[in-house]
């Protein structure tokens, strides 16, 4: 099926789904390093035009991967809630803006519906909004999950604390470590990226983690991100593995790229749950996602990366996850080339993700190649704090020594915290107030020497 508009006395012609999406995408390097991107900015405005007048049902009966050669593809369709899409299934994608922007588009309304939205049917949508209307649409919807600390509460912003080593020495991850939850860092989860995917690397991470949450009853999870088939073999040999991670993209060819099917996460999923170490949920998955993942393992069938990000949401969906974030900037300038970019595609997923009922959180981060500096960051922390964001990733000194990138640092959270009027999860928060942590205001109170609350446990980690 073709879509044409009319522009300046120009008729324009999309011959797929596919190509029309591509189109009417805001400009991107990878979309343009996979020959997709609109060949002018009149031809991108034509796409749009276009976009707006194809029904919302359409993206039911076109999928823009086959259904019979597409595992993602199949869990999309099969999976649709027909009785929960009911309420716009008469709209057109330009129709569903004006809607998703109205008062009657409230949060109790956007929850519903979110069974009954396919991942393509946001990405539509998406391509016809403003960076504002983003932000709009996205803060009027609460996702709350939980485990040991409960995320997405309104007035609440988590963090995932990241005390990555290049070489895993547990000194040099307490230290990290230390310096996080000095700065009341960490109720979202302590998460390390492992040098190694050894599982004996593994577990000696694992068990020195769940030995500092448990011995000062830290109301938090940890993971350190391994490969899921790692994971399920550690958890079978008695490991304390509290959330089961797992990188993740939209399409079947990707997820192959990275050792994963459906099956072996289903595996996983049902390990985790068997475990009950959640103490306030029972949300045990964290998945990542980032734009450009598909394209770079040559497994994007043709289709948009913003569009491939956000059917990765729909295999996240299936698993009830505590946490998904998009490591916005990780993957590099050929894919997202600058601030700009880069910021666009940040308020896109969160965007996505939360009209797909997912907990969106970020790693708001740039890779040292590409255009873009520390003041970016700051511009999106604090329009995805303004936006609602689950939770954020901080890194200590905002600059990660293993990975080699810069995200935001535990500073950049505490800033986000005072000038938006938000505060950690609660039971952190009671956490942090129980050992004198904070101030009268419920900041994060300024305390040296010996008398610090934390002392006790730094001199155990640094032993």
């Amino acid at each position: 099926m073709s879509y044409t508009s009319v522009l300046g006395g120009r008729h324009h012609r999309f011959d797929t789904l596919a190509r029309l999406l591509a189109a009417a995408s805001p400009e991107r390097s990878g979309d343009r390093l996979a020959g997709l991107a609109a060949a002018s900015e009149q031809e991108r405005v034509a796409a749009r035009w276009a976009l707006a007048d194809v029904p919302l049902t359409e993206f039911l009966t076109e999928p823009l991967i086959p259904y019979e050669t597409d595992d993602v593809t199949r869990l999309i369709l099969d999976t649709h809630d027909t009785a929960a899409f009911a309420p716009v299934a008469g709209l057109t994608v330009g129709e569903f803006r004006e809607w998703l922007l109205s008062p009657g588009a409230d949060a109790g309304a956007l929850a519903a519906l979110a069974p009954g939205l396919t991942p393509e049917m946001v990405a539509a949508v998406s391509k016809l909004m403003g960076n504002a209307d983003l932000v709009a649409v996205a803060r009027k919807v609460r996702v709350v999950t939980a485990f040991r600390s409960t995320i997405g509460l309104p007035g609440r912003l988590a963090t995932r604390l990241q005390p990555n080593h290049p070489t895993d020495d547990p000194a040099g991850v307490a230290a990290a470590l230390l310096d996080g939850l000095l700065l009341g860092s960490g109720d979202a989860v302590i998460g390390i990226n492992p040098a190694t995917d050894s599982p004996k690397a593994v577990r000696d991470l694992l068990e020195l983690l769940d030995g500092v949450i448990q011995r000062y009853a830290i109301p938090t999870q940890s993971c350190v991100l391994c490969h899921v088939t790692t994971s399920v073999d550690l958890m079978s040999r008695g490991a304390p593995v509290d959330l089961v991670f797992q990188s993740i993209a939209g399409t079947q060819a990707a997820n192959a790229s990275f050792g994963v099917t459906l099956g072996l996460l289903d595996e996983a999923y049902e390990a985790a749950l068997a475990l009950e170490r959640g103490t306030v949920g029972r949300n045990v998955m964290y998945f990542e996602t980032g734009q450009g993942s598909a394209l770079s393992a040559g497994a994007h069938h043709g289709v948009d990366q913003q569009t491939v990000e956000a059917r990765a949401y729909a295999v996240a969906r299936r698993y009830d996850p505590l946490l998904v974030n998009t490591v916005v900037g990780f993957i590099g300038p050929e894919y997202l080339y600058d601030g700009r970019q880069i910021l666009r595609a940040a308020l896109e997923d969160h965007f996505c993700g939360k009209l797909l009922g997912l907990p969106m959180g970020l790693d708001i981060c740039y890779t040292n190649h590409a255009d873009a500096d520390d003041d970016d960051i700051a511009t999106m922390l604090t329009m995805l704090g303004v936006a609602g964001a689950s939770f954020v990733i901080c890194t200590p000194g905002g600059d990660d020594i293993m990975l080699n990138y810069q995200s935001a640092s535990y500073h950049d959270a505490l800033y986000l915290r005072e000038v938006l009027g938000l505060r950690p999860a609660p039971e952190f928060e009671t956490w942090l107030d129980s050992i004198g942590l904070l101030d009268e205001k419920g900041g994060i109170r300024e305390t040296t020497g010996a008398a610090h609350p934390l002392t006790a446990i730094g001199k155990e980690l640094a032993a």
